[in-house]
């Protein structure tokens, strides 16, 4: 059934490029994706740094697309599903490993308190959790304190996942040129996603950061914790499963 839509779908560029970006949309809300961000945002004292780490992983996960795309569409580069069950292999590791650097965070303690600024009448507060021994440091206080840290996480998720989802439809496209295109339409669709699930993600911590502390901190260890729980999860489904070291 999905092929024949996906051959309707070939038929006009427009319709193509529509799907491109309705597949990143859908993208963007996989459970993997929205773990390893929701990890960062924990991290984020305002919700349009939220976004932007959101962005910044679209951003990331659009340049291994592409870099992939070249390799397939102009070298007629194959993926083996060996090489990308070994690349999920990789994203599971990363998951744990993010959800295991929040929850040490939360172990070791830090210093919560809040930031006060003034934009000519309007005053707002931003709160902000400090690291154990950094609650004086002035690096941490203002800015929006960009990392690339999302930027790479993007990257991992790209050469590990998408792929396959890509590869459905590239083949029906004839012009390589087009196929690009369809590439970074796609990513646009997967950075708009994130962004906007990264805001929605990071209202629960905005909210109750400032009234709840408590509940916050309960918050971060549950997004630890899932991080945790599914990247063991992706660990075994493709190195025991799937047989990847078999």
């Amino acid at each position: 059934m999905s092929e024949i839509l996906l051959l309707m779908f070939s038929t006009s560029t427009a319709a193509v490029l529509s799907l491109g970006f309705v597949l990143g949309l859908k993208h963007a809300v996989e459970a993997d994706h929205l773990a390893a961000v929701s990890t960062i945002v924990t991290e984020r004292r305002s919700l349009f740094s939220s976004a932007i780490v959101g962005g910044l992983w679209g951003l990331g996960h659009t340049i291994s697309l592409f870099i992939a795309g070249v390799l397939v569409l102009l070298l007629d580069f194959q993926i083996s599903e060996q090489t990308e069950r070994a690349l999920e292999f990789g994203v599971g590791i990363m998951l744990v490993l993010l959800g295991l650097n929040v929850l040490q965070k939360i172990v070791q303690g830090g210093t919560l308190h809040f930031h006060t600024h003034e934009h000519g009448k309007k005053t707002h507060v931003h709160p902000h959790l400090h690291e154990r021994g950094k609650e004086n440091d002035p690096e941490s206080h203002h800015g929006l304190s960009i990392s690339p840290r999302a930027v790479v996480i993007g990257m991992i998720h790209g050469l590990a996942g998408s792929a396959a989802l890509m590869l459905l439809v590239i083949p029906t496209i004839d012009s390589t040129a087009m196929g690009l295109l369809y590439i970074l339409i796609f990513g646009i669709g997967s950075i708009g996603g994130m962004m906007l699930m990264s805001f929605l993600v990071g209202l629960p911590f905005q909210i109750t950061a400032l009234r709840f502390n408590r509940l916050n901190l309960i918050l971060q260890c549950v997004a630890g914790l899932i991080s945790v729980g599914l990247g063991l999860f992706i660990i075994y489904e493709k190195g025991v499963v799937e047989g990847l070291f078999a």
